[in-house]
């Protein structure tokens, strides 16, 4: 439990309720995937507003399960909004993408959904 991600601060926000911490385990599998999809997708297709779009709506939950990618969340935020063409940001979303997929599965598996 909590090997990629941390509860720290949903413990904190929840104030130890069980059930509003699973309520924000559930949202974080509900919105997070999707938006690392459209996140992707727009990457690939150097789709910079919707890169942008993805990365930022992303942000909050990131930093609230503190995943550790943040600040690489954040390049990629600013590769769509700065619209960085001379920039390969393959490699940050990779690392972010990874967190991501390590944190779906180990959410699943800690809260049984």
């Amino acid at each position: 439990m909590e090997q990629y991600y941390k509860l720290h601060r949903v413990k904190e926000l929840a104030d130890n309720d069980e059930d509003f911490i699973k309520t924000l385990a559930e949202a974080f599998l509900e919105e997070v995937p999707e938006d690392a999809e459209r996140l992707k997708k727009a990457v690939a297709e150097k789709d910079y507003e919707t890169a942008y779009q993805a990365a930022h709506k992303m942000k909050p939950t990131i930093d609230l399960f503190e995943l550790g990618v943040l600040d690489t969340l954040i390049e990629v935020q600013d590769w769509g909004k700065f619209r960085k063409t001379d920039m390969d940001i393959t490699n940050q979303l990779a690392i972010v993408i990874k967190a991501v997929d390590n944190t779906i599965a180990e959410l699943k598996s800690d809260f049984n959904i």
